[in-house]
């Protein structure tokens, strides 16, 4: 009853079944209410309130920072583990305090250090809101990472946001487009950057060239990235928070890059990683059994297709990922 009525504007929602609804659906507050911001009064003596947030931005000390992008990691591995969905207030609230920190910060050596934090809090929130569906607030997240990354003069955070919005891209049916932002991404990166980045977009490359058709280009990428990764077990990106990356990674990877191109050799890779793989990483989990549906699916073997599509569907309700949820039914519907 009362969905019909919110559907009609016949019954406002209230704050209770606001927040409710926010993290059931993974949408921020105006998505939901589809509110419009009401037009500023103009005032005419606003300076003592623009002084006050000035100084209040020119405080935020390397110890905030800190505490800020802690509050980023927190978020990082909640959405590991849980999803998206229901970050969605402490994510919002968390990018507004950084925006307001960096729109009122005047000298450089105030700004750089917040808008780095910005830059990658900006590209988790944009991640998480293509995992909810949520494909024009993810889009308007990286434009904002993007800024942020320039702002703080900072060319792998740059890279690393416009290799990922090139997913965005990719899924709304432009492929080719989303090629040549990646590589756009690598050219802005240039030697500069971080190995195991390097190593991330051009398996990013990889990816989306499978997806445009372009296979030759695609086991180039794959052969690059493959090269670039720095040996051993460690994954976390000294550099670079929000990269998670080595071999075994790759591995993975490089299966979900095969089951596309219809290469049987995406069996014996995903199933590697399968083994190795980091229980904690649910959603990942989740699209690895997807992957090795994709690939069992191509050789014919559909009892297995359909027990891996099984785990990927228990694994995707877990976090609730509309991208990953999709994928599992258009896998479905060829059995």
């Amino acid at each position: 009853m009362y969905v019909s009525e919110w559907e009609n504007n016949k019954r406002p929602i209230s704050d209770h079944y606001a927040a409710i609804l926010r993290r059931l659906l993974g949408v921020t507050d105006s998505e939901l209410r589809d509110a419009r911001p009401a037009t500023a009064v103009p005032v005419a003596d606003g300076y003592d309130e623009l002084l006050s947030r000035i100084d209040s931005a020119s405080s935020v000390s390397t110890s905030m920072v800190k505490a800020l992008n802690d509050q980023t990691e927190l978020l990082r591995t909640m959405d590991r583990q849980m999803g998206a969905a229901s970050l969605i207030d402490q994510m919002t609230g968390h990018l507004a305090a950084l925006e307001e920190a960096l729109n009122f910060a005047v000298l450089p050596s105030a700004r750089r250090p917040v808008a780095l934090a910005l830059a990658g809090a900006s590209t988790l929130a944009a991640w998480q809101a293509i995992d909810s569906g949520a494909v024009e607030r993810a889009w308007r997240h990286y434009e904002l990472a993007k800024r942020a990354a320039r702002d703080a003069e900072a060319p792998m955070y740059l890279a690393h946001a416009m290799g990922e919005q090139a997913y965005v891209l990719c899924e709304a049916g432009r492929p080719t487009l989303a090629v040549e932002l990646v590589r756009d991404a690598q050219r802005t990166l240039g030697q500069s950057g971080s190995p195991r980045l390097r190593a991330w977009l051009y398996a990013a490359e990889a990816e989306l060239c499978a997806h445009a058709g372009m296979p030759d280009d695609c086991r180039r990428a794959l052969d690059a990235a493959m090269g670039a990764v720095p040996l051993g077990p460690e994954d976390r990106d000294p550099d670079m928070a929000s990269i998670f990356l080595n071999s075994a990674h790759l591995t993975r990877w490089r299966g979900n890059v095969l089951a596309l191109l219809g290469d049987e050799e995406a069996v014996t890779n995903s199933y590697d990683a399968l083994e190795v793989m980091d229980p904690t990483f649910v959603r990942a989990r989740a699209g690895l059994h997807a992957d090795l549906a994709h690939a069992h699916l191509t050789r014919a073997e559909y009892d297995d297709a359909r027990t891996h599509l099984r785990e990927a569907r228990l694994l995707a309700g877990r976090t609730g990922s509309v991208r990953q949820r999709r994928r599992i039914d258009q896998l479905s519907s060829r059995l």
